[in-house]
């Protein structure tokens, strides 16, 4: 698993090399570091960090946990952080009430600790309702959609 030191001299070398997308995977952790093309006030870029650890039988687990009730999968963060349906404040949601998702595909972003986690779907199918606000705290295993799977 990469510690601190590891990630600050990836950015290090995405910095020196002009990098804007940085991706790195060894014994089941994967980090994935990308800048965004806006400034931000507090920094000089934003970075977007995904990982997925495995577990003891080499399988990578998926980023967010889920359940099934009454059909539908529910979708709970995988962290605690801030709650964000879109990349950037002025741009579109990921996703509404409605829309179709592919696995794999982006639902939200998680914020927590400067870093910004990418919340993926982990099945096909469409989003029957999204339980947190824009800009909301939200705990480990808080639910946060429910899909109906395709």
């Amino acid at each position: 698993m990469a510690n601190f030191d590891e990630i600050k001299e990836m950015l290090d070398l995405m910095d020196e090399r002009g990098l804007e997308e940085f991706e790195l995977e060894r014994e089941g952790f994967r980090v994935k570091l990308r800048k965004r093309s806006h400034a931000m006030p507090s920094s000089k870029s934003e970075v977007v960090v995904e990982k997925s650890v495995a577990d003891g039988s080499g399988e990578a687990l998926a980023p967010s946990e889920v359940s099934v009730d009454d059909g539908l999968v529910k979708v709970k963060s995988p962290i605690v952080g801030t709650f964000y349906r879109s990349p950037e404040p002025e741009s579109d949601p990921f996703i509404e009430v409605g829309s179709r998702v592919k696995k794999g595909e982006v639902l939200c972003i998680i914020e927590a600790m400067k870093l910004m986690n990418e919340i993926d779907a982990d099945l096909a199918g469409e989003i029957v309702k999204i339980f947190v606000e824009n800009g909301q705290a939200v705990e480990y295993g808080e639910v946060l959609f429910a899909i109906k799977p395709a």
